[in-house]
């Protein structure tokens, strides 16, 4: 068998150091788990809210109690619920935001 290779156009990669290798590997699987942490965190903030106002919603039909009143009070349970896990949600994105900028600027 010949031996590999590489297209011209490919990235030409150095075998032989492996610890570059893991860095390259390690910084992309940073910057990717990155991206898709504030997708993961915005469907549990969603979650959540779907889940306290049907908890408000359930137990105030359970306990008898007028139904427009609970309506409305699962609502703004749901409400506030959303509205604090987008603003924890934004507050955790720019603070890590900000900790990678600090890392670089401490790292040059």
């Amino acid at each position: 068998m010949g031996r590999y290779r590489p297209h011209p156009d490919q990235l030409p990669l150095n075998w032989s150091d492996n610890e570059a290798i893991e860095v390259i590997v390690e910084q992309r699987l940073a910057e990717r788990f990155e991206a898709e942490s504030f997708q993961w965190r915005f469907r549990l903030v969603i979650i959540e809210t779907a889940t306290m106002g049907l908890l408000v919603l359930v137990a105030g039909l359970f306990l008898k109690q007028p139904t427009m009143m609970v309506l409305r009070a699962s609502l703004i349970v749901a409400a506030s619920c959303l509205a604090t896990g987008l603003l924890l949600l934004s507050l955790s994105a720019g603070t890590a935001k900000l900790m990678s900028r600090l890392r670089r600027r401490i790292g040059k």
